[in-house]
């Protein structure tokens, strides 16, 4: 699927992406749900060592949900803040994931699931918010820099669903080996 450039795909391609992890999590055995992730080294991403359960991967969602929910809600207020919070930018954030995970060890799989879908519909409920143009034209909000609002909902959404779909698929193949 193409990345989404207007309001329409965004929509369509979060809820589709959301759907199929959701599919995909509920066609889990108990195995491939108990079984920690162990991906082989050759995968070079620093997230395919430190996300170890189904619990890191909805964690890991549900938190940039929260960067991007905080981040509209704060400059649509007036409040200049970045995406990324302090102290960490484009070049660390993979240390800012690492603390999320650190973040959530004693969270559980039933917890993380419940974080996760709250988040998504909050995501969802703010993207209908905006108009078309808003959203994927360049220079309406001066707080998102050279890019659009719609990026950054992509990202957080279709993007990152895809992401964990991967994940997850990687996770299933490797169950079936051992």
């Amino acid at each position: 699927m193409a990345r989404p450039t207007s309001k329409s795909e965004l929509i369509s391609a979060a809820a589709a992406n959301y759907e199929e992890m959701n599919a995909l999590i509920a066609s889990m055995t108990e195995k491939e749900l108990s079984t920690p992730f162990a991906f082989d080294h050759s995968k070079k991403e620093a997230h395919w060592q430190r996300d170890k359960n189904l619990r890191d991967v909805m964690i890991h969602l549900y938190e940039w949900h929260q960067l991007l929910l905080n981040w509209v809600s704060s400059d649509m207020r007036g409040e200049n803040r970045t995406f990324l919070p302090e102290p960490y930018n484009w070049r660390t954030y993979g240390d800012m994931n690492v603390m999320f995970w650190k973040k959530h060890q004693n969270t559980t799989l039933e917890e993380a699931k419940a974080m996760l879908e709250q988040s998504h519909r909050e995501v969802m409920e703010l993207a209908e918010t905006f108009t078309d143009e808003e959203l994927f034209q360049k220079g309406i909000f001066q707080w998102v820099g050279g890019s659009t609002l719609g990026s950054f909902f992509v990202s957080t959404t279709a993007s990152h669903y895809d992401w964990a779909i991967k994940k997850l698929k990687a996770h299933r193949k490797n169950c079936k080996k051992g």
